[in-house]
């Protein structure tokens, strides 16, 4: 069991949260909730023991492993993938090799009654008695089977560190942190750079394998998958409900409803006597009254409702010009990178007004043929862009192609047209550009900043064929539901690549898999396919590990 307890931040005048207590239970499966700036990371790093609290403490067993995987991380440059998940078991490998180190001592030593000798013999036992009480483990088999779980192919396992993205750097510490059998998992947006197959995957271990787990993530099937319990954080306090995430904002609204009543009724007995106060001020009969009433209105605590964005806003895409028929078409197109062959003889045809998805895992080419039909690389066949077809395009490296020397409102002001430039605060602060945020120069900005100045700048541009790469990886709950509801209103062509199962349902009506070095086109809606594929994704996982 581990208990935070009173814990308090405050930093700069401003206070964090204050005097914040709950347990974590073993087997617990949490969702740390709240609006960005909430405090949540924060309450992570202090259980993680990463950040000092101003006040209060977090109380565990003493030989309680916590594990914690951050957001950004990076791991070392000079060790292969399957090194890198091996430290996992670091301490193990290290009792063993001091355990054979202090045998062979034994061996050449031939003063068998002196103190050293005994000293020598007591470090053996006592490393030997902790060692075989370990439970008997393949180390490499659970290192190569989490490794593969998480998307990597067996021969890129003895590949070093440094010829990976980080988001694939992230898998290897994720897998680390997984082969550890921590107490008590903390995870702050795993999602963000693995593949649906591999969500499935950590779901998977996750809720049948893992202790005790809390996690921050904007992923709504995610976190309603594998949590039992949703703990928010709003206004310096908490709120704990023993319900997933689905359930929790049904029971956060009932909570809300009554603190509004309760508002509303403590609001009309202040009134009933502020206007006694003012009706009997000065008159002798009634002094005491009137001082007792004012007192007591004095102390009294008034009743808080909690934070809410209550902002309908809508986005829909600027009128555009009508496309050909068949705004994109591939026809017998091959892709290598040396002798590594992404796909061959590739075939597809979208029509005017589909919405279709690209699905497969990381490294089966849905990136690439993105940018085969863009027309960034070379290629082997034939791929070309229809009649009167205008683009917009979001790649995962669209950050980067930002003005830095404009302001965040400058850029989307420059895209703006009609009636919608009156909104532009608005629309900024529903991607959590808020206040001074949008004064902010681009160059100053963070890279998920910067993806997200990038989405609102796409939003208001008049296209009519949109190709999204991974367009909600730096988006929160809020933002990524006013990016959905433009989707499906949107009447031009989508092509759209996401492991966000929740924003994709509904989202497409045909699918294309990027498997095998092919591409194989289901005439189904994401929805349909994520199902049908589900279970047979994990027994395929299973069966390759």
């Amino acid at each position: 069991m581990i208990s935070v307890d009173a814990l308090a931040v405050e930093f700069s005048g401003q206070t964090l949260f204050k005097d914040v207590s709950f347990v974590v239970n073993e087997n617990d499966k949490i969702a740390l909730m709240g609006k960005n700036g909430a405090g949540k990371s924060t309450m992570m790093k202090i259980i993680a023991g990463e950040q000092k609290p101003t006040r209060g403490h977090v109380r565990f067993p003493k030989d309680a492993v916590i594990a914690y995987l951050p957001q950004h991380l990076l791991t070392e440059d000079k060790c292969t993938v399957f090194e890198e998940a091996s430290k996992a078991f670091k301490h193990i490998f290290e009792m063993r090799d001091e355990m054979e180190k202090l045998n062979k001592a034994l061996e050449t030593r031939t003063d068998y009654e002196s103190d050293e000798y005994m000293c020598i013999i007591e470090k053996v036992s006592d490393l030997g008695e902790k060692y075989y009480a370990l439970e008997d483990v393949n180390y490499d088999a659970e290192v190569e089977k989490a490794l593969r779980g998480l998307g990597f192919k067996r021969e890129d396992l003895h590949r070093l560190t440094s010829e990976f993205s980080g988001g694939w750097r992230m898998r290897i510490e994720l897998a680390k942190i997984l082969l550890q059998k921590p107490d008590l998992i903390l995870l702050d947006e795993p999602t963000n750079h693995i593949d649906i197959e591999s969500v499935i995957w950590l779901e998977d271990f996750l809720i049948n394998k893992a202790k005790a787990v809390m996690v921050i993530s904007h992923d709504k099937a995610f976190i309603d998958n594998i949590t039992n319990r949703t703990i928010e954080v709003t206004m310096g306090r908490i709120y704990d409900y023993k319900a997933n995430y689905s359930h929790y904002l049904q029971l956060r609204e009932e909570r809300r409803a009554n603190q509004i009543k309760a508002y509303q009724e403590q609001q009309k007995f202040i009134a009933d006597n502020m206007a006694f106060i003012e009706r009997f001020k000065g008159t002798y009969s009634k002094t005491n009254q009137v001082s007792s009433r004012e007192r007591m209105l004095e102390k009294l605590e008034i009743i808080e409702i909690d934070e809410i964005d209550t902002s309908s806003l809508k986005l829909r895409f600027p009128p555009s010009i009508r496309s050909g028929d068949y705004p994109v078409s591939v026809q017998d197109l091959s892709k290598s990178y040396g002798n590594h062959v992404v796909f061959k003889n590739a075939n597809m045809s979208i029509s005017r007004g589909e919405k279709v998805c690209f699905v497969g895992r990381n490294g089966e080419g849905k990136s690439t043929m993105i940018k085969a039909i863009m027309g960034e690389i070379e290629v082997q066949g034939k791929c070309s862009l229809g009649h009167n077809v205008k683009v917009g395009y979001f790649a995962q490296n669209q950050a980067s192609l930002l003005v830095e020397n404009l302001t965040v409102f400058q850029t989307v002001d420059e895209v703006a047209e009609g009636d919608v430039r009156t909104q532009i605060k608005n629309i900024l602060g529903r991607f959590m550009f808020g206040g001074d945020d949008i004064d902010k120069k681009v160059s100053v900005l963070s890279g998920g900043e910067k993806t997200r100045l990038a989405m609102v700048k796409l939003l208001l541009e008049p296209v009519n064929l949109l190709i999204l790469d991974e367009p909600t990886n730096h988006l929160d709950l809020k933002s990524k539901d006013v990016l959905k509801e433009a989707l499906l209103a949107f009447d031009g062509t989508l092509i759209l690549v996401s492991h966000d199962r929740d924003f994709l349902q509904g989202l497409s009506q045909k699918v294309f898999e990027f498997k095998d070095q092919r591409v194989i086109e289901h005439f189904e809606t994401i929805d349909a396919f994520l199902i049908r594929n589900r279970m047979e994704n994990l027994k395929q996982i299973d069966l390759k590990n």
